[in-house]
């Protein structure tokens, strides 16, 4: 928020992620559960508007009965806004966005861009101007796949627990020195 951010979102939980062995699955569920518990009303004090995205009906009811309560908390807050990608896969939600377009009756010759837009999970959110990829992984590992079209990029070998504000703010310089063309001259 000091950086001037307005939206923030983080890849938390693919949905590749349920493959991992099932302890690790469950740890990092119970790990979600003590975060949320810890951390939101620091969350709301601070104006903080919390939303999650993804195909939350894999998660257990009492996990997914918390995120909905920070949600709930939260939906008022303007100062920053924070998504968090659980349970998330950039194709799951494209597959996802079909079908509530044909689930919407909509006619083939009548889908655009536009259309697609409107029915990603994301709809209400400004598409990424910076997607950060940390660990020095050279990949988006399947992030946001419609909305980081015209995305600039920044990679660190910084790996995501160690990320800080002064890799964030380093990115966000190396990012405001670029000209963004959006496929233009």
């Amino acid at each position: 928020m000091e950086l001037g951010v307005k939206y923030l979102t983080v890849y938390a939980f693919s949905t590749e992620n349920w493959n991992r062995p099932k302890e690790e699955v469950g740890f990092l569920m119970d790990l979600l559960m003590a975060a949320l518990d810890k951390e939101i009303d620091e969350l709301n004090k601070n104006g903080i508007r919390l939303r999650f995205f993804g195909r939350l009906e894999m998660i257990d009811h009492k996990l997914k009965h918390r995120i909905k309560a920070a949600e709930e908390l939260t939906k008022n807050n303007g100062a920053l806004n924070l998504t968090i990608m659980f349970s998330y896969g950039g194709r799951a939600e494209i597959v996802d966005a079909v079908k509530s377009i044909v689930n919407k009756g909509i006619k083939s010759d009548k889908i655009s861009e536009e259309t697609v837009s409107e029915n990603i999970y994301t709809a209400e959110l400004p598409d990424p101007d910076l997607l950060i990829r940390t660990a020095g992984e050279m990949r988006v590992s399947n992030f946001m796949l419609w909305q980081i079209a015209y995305s600039e990029l920044w990679v660190t070998d910084t790996l995501w627990p160690d990320f800080g504000k002064e890799h964030l703010l380093q990115a966000i310089e190396d990012y405001g020195r670029r000209v963004r063309k959006y496929g233009g001259l």
